[in-house]
Parts: C-alpha cells; sequence; structure tokens
C-alpha cells in the first residue's frame, strides 16, 4: 500500500472513531493557502500571531495558513497537541511538523514546508517629531534611519538634540534604553549610530528642549534651547527682540531644582548692566530656565517726570515769548 493510501486509511479511522479528532478538527481554523513561493517573506524568527502557512506535499487536508497564538503555539488537525514554535525559524517549525504527523501516525514520510505570510510579532513604533508617526513590522534588515524614512523624516525645527530609542531587555521584564544624537547620525558621520532594529522598540523623537523669556522684553514666550553654549542671558533677550525702554538692569533667572519633587526653582540674580558693559561675563541659560527681565518703576517715573518738566519748560518759554511781544 502506497503512503497515501495509508494516510487516508489511518485520517479514516481518526476521523470517524476519535471524538477528540473530531473536536479538534471544530475548533482549529482550516484555510487552504496559496502558498505560492511570491507569498513568503524574508525568513525569520516566529513570534505570537505571526501567521504562517504549512504545506505537506500530497495533503490538502494539511496544508493550511495558522496563527501562532499569545502562548507561541499552533495547533493543527489531528494532532493531539500544540507545537510550540516561538523564536523558531520557517524550516525548523517544518522539522517539527513532520515529527508531530509521524508521531501521530498520521503520514509515514511526509515532506512539509513552511512559510511566513505576516509577521505581526516585531513591531517598530515611531513617535515624536516626526512627519507621519507610524508602527510597522520590522521584516529583513531595518535600521534607525530606515525606520525615520517610514515615518517621513525628522520635523527638524522642532526635534531636540537626541532620538531616544527604547527596547525590550530580554526576558527580564525590563527595558534599555539608548539616546542617539542627532546630527552626527543625519550626516552619517558616525556610522554606528544607524543601529539595527529586530522588532519591539520604540523609537522616539522628544521635542526640543526650551527656555522662557518673560518680562520686559518685545516678545514674551519659549525659546528652543541652542546647540553649544550659545544659550545665555543676552542670547535669549535677542531671541525676544531685546528688551522693551523700561526695564530693570537685574534680571532673575528662575532654575528648577532636580532634586526636589514639588517642582520648586532656585532665583538666581543676574547684573544685566554689567553684562551690557562687559564688566562680568554672560550667564549661562539651561532647559526648562524662566528669565525674567522686570520692568523698571523707578526709571518709567523718572522718565514721566523728565518728560512733564520738559513740557513745563516749554510752555513757560512760550509764554514769555508771547508776553515780550
Amino acid at each position: 500500500m502506497s503512503h497515501r493510501k495509508t494516510f487516508l486509511a489511518l485520517s479514516t479511522v481518526l476521523v470517524i472513531s476519535s471524538p477528540l479528532a473530531a473536536q479538534q478538527n471544530q475548533i482549529t481554523p482550516v484555510a487552504v493557502a496559496d502558498l505560492s513561493p511570491t507569498s513568503n517573506l524574508v525568513q525569520q524568527k516566529v513570534g505570537p500571531d505571526d501567521l504562517i502557512g504549512i504545506q505537506v506535499y500530497d495533503a490538502p487536508e494539511f496544508t493550511r495558513t495558522v496563527r501562532v497564538s499569545a502562548g507561541g503555539t499552533i495547533q493543527m488537525a489531528g494532532l493531539h497537541d500544540p507545537i510550540r514554535v516561538q523564536g523558531l525559524m520557517p524550516d525548523d517549525i517544518s522539522v517539527l511538523v513532520k515529527e508531530a504527523l509521524i508521531r501521530e501516525q498520521l503520514y509515514v514520510d511526509p515532506f512539509v514546508t513552511t512559510t511566513v505570510m505576516e509577521y505581526h510579532s516585531r513591531p517598530i513604533s515611531v513617535t515624536g517629531q516626526v512627519r507621519t508617526p507610524t508602527i510597522f513590522q520590522a521584516i529583513g534588515n531595518v535600521t534607525l534611519l530606515d525606520a525615520l524614512a517610514r515615518a517621513g523624516g525628522i520635523l527638524t525645527d522642532q526635534a531636540g538634540a537626541e532620538i531616544i530609542v527604547t527596547r525590550p531587555n530580554g526576558d527580564t521584564g525590563t527595558q534599555s534604553i539608548q539616546r542617539i544624537p542627532i546630527k552626527p547620525l543625519m550626516s552619517s558621520s558616525q556610522p554606528e549610530l544607524n543601529i539595527k532594529l529586530v522588532g519591539g522598540e520604540e523609537v522616539r523623537v522628544p521635542d526640543v528642549e526650551k527656555f522662557i523669556v518673560a518680562g520686559s522684553v518685545v516678545h514674551p514666550g519659549p525659546y528652543p534651547v541652542l546647540d553649544g553654549n550659545a544659550n545665555t542671558v543676552m542670547t535669549a533677550i535677542a531671541q525676544a527682540q531685546g528688551t522693551i525702554q523700561f526695564y530693570d538692569h537685574t534680571v532673575y533667572i528662575y532654575r528648577p531644582d532636580p532634586t526636589d519633587p514639588t517642582g520648586a526653582r532656585h532665583e538666581i540674580a543676574v547684573d544685566l548692566g554689567k553684562i551690557q558693559s562687559r564688566k562680568i561675563p554672560d550667564v549661562a541659560l539651561q532647559a526648562r530656565d524662566v528669565l525674567w527681565v522686570p520692568d523698571s518703576s523707578r526709571r518709567r517715573i523718572t522718565a514721566n517726570l523728565l518728560t512733564t518738566l520738559t513740557n513745563v519748560g516749554a510752555a513757560a518759554t512760550s509764554a514769555s515769548i508771547y508776553v515780550l511781544r
């Protein structure tokens, strides 16, 4: 008797006499798949929720697509036990399916192939200051620049100085965090920064860090932290289009205290007049600083008094000229 006939005889007996096999046939989704070579994706390890195609040649009843369970197993009709496939390559899965068919006496010497139809176990998310935040599957060789390109690129005028890549740290349940500086990554001056992504990573491009300029300036508001040592009191005031007419020469920096959970800030007094006259060096600002330029009431009152006296003097002069006439 041929292998094919042997299988048909065994399968008939199983279907008729085994309630367990019948029950398994009812609960296991059976879908005959188009397992042509064009449906095969890049071979890599299989994980939960991936869709794989199992093909047993000359046995269409075993040729089907199967979704990997959350526990990393697949269940095939006629097999008593599920097959654990998580972390295996497609060829390894073929070997396990073949061994299971022989062990269950469903086939004498089956020829089994496995193809990957869909990957769902390797998501990479790209969020933050990118044109199109996205989630996609890590199929094949995927790098950090590939992931950023999938998201439409970085919004350079709104992004900070670095990219934060978070990925699972094995089976420890914790995550590892890697910070990638944007400029050398984009300029390719440090190729090692273009790290490989294998799935499970979260790529985030944070907002540019800012400080706030408030008080007696032309345009108060938040301003981006500049690269290097360019963040000083004078450059911040320049970004705010300068001071208005009546400002105090003593300005204040309110800086967050990183050790204080209540968000308290330290007050730092700065003599702006001495900085402008180059008597003391400019003072550096940090991200999240608030630069307060107070209004000078004394200077305003003095200016108003001078204006009043000037107007009074002009009126008196005009009156004297009128009397002489």
